[in-house]
């Protein structure tokens, strides 16, 4: 770590070596941001095989995902402020670091909470990481159409990093073990590290400020305990004190660390920040359609895997016409956004994602690939795509030069919160309606079975399909209200600059 440290800062002196081209520097702050969310979806269909190898409970295989996803979303507004103060770069660089020593020790974990640890700490080397990718992004290329086709371009690269991970993870786990979902993160971090420190500039806004680490802590327990308590009602019910009391004492830490931002001299969230309508809007809006989306591939994993009977390789191609189309939405926004606005693409794109879910909810335990995984998986994420690049513009377009790695930050935040808090509540709404046991509702088969769930019982099968279709209903719902909201509250500028 000392040595990137060291890197950063000699990369800070010698400012005569030649700016590197734009491209490049795109290119690698968007490296770094397809990796650090392609973890949040590559375990994915790796999870049979990591319970089975290391005995994880139904509720262990919910914090495989959870673990890094809290721990990523929780320390990022911290990681943006660092980036401010300390410098991009440097964040950057400590960052990947961090994620990749995680991913080797991930990969070796001989038991379930060395696994659990490792991704935690994954997350919070990508906390560090993430905003500075946006930040670099946006400080190398000038403000208007240029700058919303690198954003696009940035946007599409992470909803990819989201969508590749089914395939890489099904191809990995098929053809090596569910570890290396972990353990390609090693050498493709170092060659991403060695760029960085020989291409990026340092660039920073410090104004001698500290870090708010009580102000990070507390929202990190705030909402580590909530999500925790939301889990729990899958097997203990809403009004168990099992349930109840992280819940409570989640909400409890978040109003404590409202308390200590009001009160602090330099505050890791200034609470003035949300006075921005298109800042708070925004991130309003990538919360909502964070709680809808993010569960998309952990339960069409599931549906593909549990009740179709297809391989994780199996699975992972099924979804390559969603992962193709994020992208498609993610470069299109930006051609849109000087014609129709960025709310009106934003509104867009929910919608055609609501429609893609509403379609996703009609599923059967007898599902024809096409229409019961391709169209559907299209419409969700193409409206994905479309909606998160003008959302992520809006809420950075009027951000300070000192707070523009807030700002980064607060974007990831609000859209992997939404999203793992969503997850908890979408995996209680599908174990309530199907009406089986916690481990039933989340079992799979074997990682190389290629049959069909109907050999354990057509009940069971239709069962897991009821349950994973009202998480879609559900899902569409909110994402109708999200873009009810957006209509009412983002500014209605024609576009983000």
């Amino acid at each position: 770590m000392t040595v990137m440290l060291g890197a950063a800062d000699a990369t800070t002196r010698i400012s005569r070596r030649p700016a590197p081209p734009t491209w490049l520097v795109v290119a690698l702050a968007c490296a770094g941001q397809f990796l650090v969310v392609l973890d949040v979806s590559v375990v994915n269909v790796a999870l049979p095989s990591m319970r089975a190898d290391l005995g994880l409970s139904a509720q262990g295989l919910q914090w495989v995902v959870n673990a890094y996803a809290i721990a990523f979303a929780g320390f990022m507004l911290l990681g943006g402020r660092a980036g401010d103060l300390y410098g991009r770069k440097r964040m950057f660089l400590v960052g990947l670091g961090l994620f990749t020593l995680a991913s080797l020790a991930g990969g070796l974990a001989q038991q379930d909470w060395q696994l659990l640890v490792a991704r935690a700490v994954q997350g919070l080397g990508a906390a560090v990481l993430a905003p500075s990718t946006l930040t670099i992004v946006t400080a190398a290329v000038p403000e208007g159409a240029a700058r919303a086709r690198a954003i696009g371009t940035w946007t599409a690269v992470g909803a990819g990093g989201g969508a590749a991970g089914g395939l890489v993870g099904g191809v990995l786990v098929d053809v090596l073990s569910w570890r290396w979902v972990l353990l390609i993160n090693v050498p493709v971090g170092a060659v991403v590290l060695a760029g960085a420190v020989w291409w990026l500039v340092e660039s920073r806004a410090g104004d001698g400020r500290r870090l708010d680490l009580p102000g990070a802590v507390l929202v990190t327990a705030g909402l580590a305990t909530l999500a925790y308590g939301i889990s729990q009602t899958e097997a203990e019910g809403w009004t168990a004190t099992a349930t109840l009391a992280p819940l409570l004492a989640g909400l409890a830490l978040i109003g404590a660390f409202l308390v200590v931002e009001s009160r602090t001299a330099a505050p890791l969230m200034p609470l003035g920040l949300f006075r921005v309508r298109a800042v708070s809007s925004a991130n309003v809006a990538m919360f909502l359609c964070g709680s809808a989306m993010f569960c998309m591939w952990f339960f069409m994993t599931l549906y593909v895997q549990n009740v179709l009977g297809y391989t994780p390789l199996e699975a992972g191609l099924a979804l390559v016409p969603s992962s193709l189309a994020v992208l498609i939405g993610s470069k299109l926004a930006p051609r849109l956004m000087p014609v129709l606005g960025a709310r009106n693409v934003a509104v867009l794109g929910t919608v055609v994602a609501a429609v893609g879910f509403g379609w996703q909810s009609t599923m059967d335990m007898r599902g024809a690939y096409v229409t019961s995984i391709m169209v559907p998986g299209i419409l969700m994420m193409l409206g994905a795509g479309l909606g998160a690049t003008p959302l992520a513009a809006l809420a950075t377009a009027g951000a300070q030069p000192g707070e523009a790695g807030l700002v980064s930050g607060l974007v990831n935040t609000s859209r992997t919160m939404g999203g793992s808090l969503g997850l908890a509540v979408m995996s209680t709404v599908a174990a309530a309606r199907s009406g089986l046991a916690g481990d039933s509702a989340h079992s799979a088969h074997s990682v190389h079975s290629a049959h069909s769930a109907h050999s354990a019982g057509s009940g069971a099968a239709q069962a897991l399909t009821d349950g994973y279709a009202l998480v879609f209903r559900t899902s569409a719902v909110v994402l109708v209200a999200g873009a009810l909201l957006m209509l009412l509250w983002l500014p209605r500028k024609r576009s983000a600059s």
